[in-house]
């Protein structure tokens, strides 16, 4: 997936881990921030669909 409007970096992504304890290499963080964008992206349109429902 190419989320165009990342505001998270990969190497910020890899060093907010590391702070956890957590290693992960650049195509790792890579998986896990595509992962997390589409879990927001879905979480905004079902907000959105459930707003409009009356």
């Amino acid at each position: 997936m190419n989320f165009t409007d990342k505001k998270v970096s990969v190497k910020r992504a890899i060093m907010i881990l590391a702070k956890n304890n957590i290693e992960v290499n650049d195509e790792e963080a890579t998986v896990i921030l595509d992962f997390l964008y589409l879990m927001a992206k879905n979480h905004k349109k079902y907000r959105e669909v459930k707003a409009s429902k009356p």
